[in-house]
């Protein structure tokens, strides 16, 4: 893991805290390559089952999970409803309420 963008992004999703979420677009930002929230989302699913990196508080920018691996979204929206963050019907949460990094 000698790319320094692939370590300020798990830099940067380790400093979610609890009950919070960030946007891929988000940690892109943060990490130095706004366009590349989809990088973001390729380097999160390809952590193994023991990284302790808090994969599930990033979700996108219209407040849902999106994942193509087969169980993950239910296990994130798991994660995320035991951390106290609210769905709606539609399966969002309200990113005003719950995102933690409110600058960028």
């Amino acid at each position: 893991m000698d790319d320094p963008f692939i370590k300020a992004v798990l830099q940067w999703v380790a400093k979610i805290p609890p009950g919070h979420v960030a946007t891929y677009g988000q940690i892109a930002a943060l990490a130095g390559k706004p366009r590349n929230a989809r990088q973001v989302g390729r380097i999160l699913y390809g952590l193994s089952d023991q990284a302790d990196v808090p994969w599930h508080r990033v979700i996108n920018a219209r407040g849902m999970i999106s994942t193509y691996r087969t169980g993950a979204g239910e296990l994130q929206h798991f994660l995320l409803s035991q951390e106290g963050i609210a769905f709606d019907a539609q399966g969002k949460c309200d990113l005003l309420t719950y995102q933690y990094f409110k600058s960028s």
